[in-house]
């Protein structure tokens, strides 16, 4: 029993002096993790090479900027285990939404780490927990970032942001406020980018941007892969059977890289290879890692393939912005997907803002509720007929302007002769319901919807209320100054051109492969904050209301599709 003891106690003295000697995420994850599929085993950096610096990065906040598929997500995880393990620190791990991504994230990605490493499985004593996972004294909290109370009174060292892109970006401050009072701080931002100058993109901007560089095997000069240099496609037309000759090449002495041989000539330095992280900006806080999906090993970045998404992509616009977003790990913006200031001027007509109206045209108004209230107030003309009614009418802006209370509204209703008004439902459902009152049967509080992909509009019968779908709508509203089917006034304020700006439509597939078109909205690169855009939702209120103000006039009922 003494001799049983005594072993024991050597044992653990061993494993001890053994670990102090893990003092790098890198080599805990090679000695600890142990992987399933694609690459069954002990982790190794043998596929994913450029992972080993972003695993060991000593900066306070570590940027990835990423491709899709390019083992982020699971360099996220071992430093997420190894500050707790190694450090003993409790860790917050941040994902888009609770559910189904914190909730998902923990059935297939935490479980399965667990149960294919040992050592994992020793180290949690609590897992049933979705959100929340001990380790001795240290804890892993998994979070959705939409809720504002699931990110409060959680004291942590480190925390993690999967998916930036996807988040509340507004709750990312919020967030970054739990390390406050810790001695050590780490925060580790990655996700597949969208538009320039928002989510990932501008914390990589305002980090050391590293590119990931290695030694041509043909001409020994340094170089790395980059889109529009390093692929060669030999067809224009993706179903030419020569595009299966299209090749990488050094950009430097043009010579063929061979696709099959990346292990060789993109081993990391630390391996024993050349390749390594080369910053283009130094001295800066943040350490910013960018890599495109041209340096994948895997079959998803073999040339002919890569080259015929490519050629889709020139057609498809969803395409285009998931070759940029996902492919070559770059934010985009397709064309016309949002207004510029060329689109404003073409706008413009030549008269000012009008102090009051009596003509016999449909008027219209649009309310979006924040601190202020938004206003836009159209005039509406008959320019064709159809079933569409919005297709049939082009509005001119008589009125825009900021006002403090919903009761200075009540006389822009009179001013104006507005037939119909659509107001933003929140926050101030409470105050919009009164004004709606006050106006019996010619004012709506409208819902946007995210799932309806359809100019449907449901109109609630037993209320105020009506729901309709967010990106057709903004699609009418918007889509207006794009297709110069809007007048403007001369005396446009500055406000409305910065808000009506800020929108972005974005490009994605949906779960079946269908392209489906959303809005976001662009941030500040200094604050990080979502730009004002008050006056684009105002604009599409008064969008709204326009059928609603014309089957008024007809004494008709609105139908839900029209």
């Amino acid at each position: 029993m003494e001799h049983d003891l005594l072993q024991e106690a050597r044992k653990r003295m061993a494993a001890g002096f053994k670990r102090k000697t893990i003092t790098t995420c890198s080599k805990w994850a090679q000695k600890y993790r142990v992987m399933g599929q694609p690459y069954p085993g002990p982790f190794q950096f043998v596929h994913h090479p450029w992972s080993l610096g972003i695993h060991d990065c000593k900066a306070e906040k570590t940027i990835g900027q990423k491709a899709a598929q390019m083992a982020y997500t699971e360099t996220a995880l071992n430093r997420c285990f190894f500050a707790i393990d190694i450090h003993g620190y409790s860790v917050l791990y941040i994902l888009p939404s609770s559910k189904p991504d914190a909730s998902d994230f923990s059935t297939s990605r935490f479980d399965p780490a667990l149960e294919l490493s040992p050592h994992l499985r020793e180290m949690f004593s609590s897992v049933k927990n979705i959100g929340h996972k001990r380790a001795g004294a240290a804890n892993l909290f998994i979070r959705g970032s939409r809720s504002r109370s699931q990110l409060k009174s959680i004291p942590v060292a480190v925390i993690i942001f999967d998916e930036v892109d996807e988040m509340v970006q507004d709750n990312i401050t919020l967030a970054e406020e739990r390390t406050s009072g810790q001695t050590h701080i780490e925060m580790f931002l990655l996700s597949t980018p969208t538009v320039e100058e928002t989510g990932i993109n501008i914390y990589f901007l305002d980090s050391t941007q590293n590119h990931y560089v290695f030694k041509c095997p043909h001409c020994g000069r340094y170089t790395e892969l980059l889109p529009d240099e390093s692929l060669i496609i030999t067809a224009e037309d993706k179903n030419d059977p020569s595009i299966k000759n299209s090749h990488y090449i050094c950009k430097e002495c043009k010579h063929v890289l061979n696709h099959n041989t990346k292990r060789e000539w993109l081993k990391e330095r630390a391996m024993g290879g050349t390749a390594h992280w080369e910053p283009m900006f130094a001295n800066m806080e943040a350490e910013g890692f960018w890599i495109p999906q041209l340096y994948s090993m895997a079959r998803i970045a073999e040339p002919p393939r890569l080259a015929r998404y490519i050629l889709e992509a020139k057609e498809n616009p969803t395409k285009e912005q998931e070759l940029h977003n996902s492919k070559y790990g770059l934010p985009h913006t397709v064309k016309g997907a949002k207004v510029t200031d060329a689109m404003i001027r073409s706008c413009t007509g030549g008269y000012k803002e009008l102090a009051y109206y009596n003509g016999a045209n449909p008027i219209t108004m649009g309310v979006d509720v924040g601190k202020l209230l938004h206003v836009e107030i159209c005039e509406w003309f008959r320019v064709g007929s159809g079933v569409d009614l919005n297709s049939s009418f082009k509005p001119k802006v008589i009125f825009e302007g900021t006002l403090k209370d919903f009761e200075q509204l009540d006389d822009l209703v009179i001013r104006y002769g507005v037939n119909y008004c659509v107001v933003d439902h929140q926050p101030e459902t409470r105050e919009a319901t009164k004004f709606a009152n006050r106006f019996f049967g010619r004012v709506k509080l409208c819902h946007y919807h995210h799932g309806i992909f359809t100019k449907d509009m449901n109109v609630h019968a037993d209320s105020c209320m009506i729901t309709v779908g967010r990106t057709p709508w903004m699609d009418t509203g918007i889509g207006r100054l794009k297709n110069k089917d809007i007048i403007l006034p001369i005396d446009l304020s500055h406000e409305y051109k910065t808000h009506i700006k800020a929108p972005i439509r974005v490009y994605k597939e949906d779960n079946d492969g269908n392209p489906v078109g959303v809005y976001i909205t662009s941030q500040d690169k200094n604050t990080k904050a979502k730009r004002p855009d008050h006056f684009a939702h105002a604009r599409v209120y008064s969008e709204i209301a326009l059928p609603l103000a014309v089957s008024l006039a007809q004494s008709q009922t609105v139908t839900e599709t029209y």
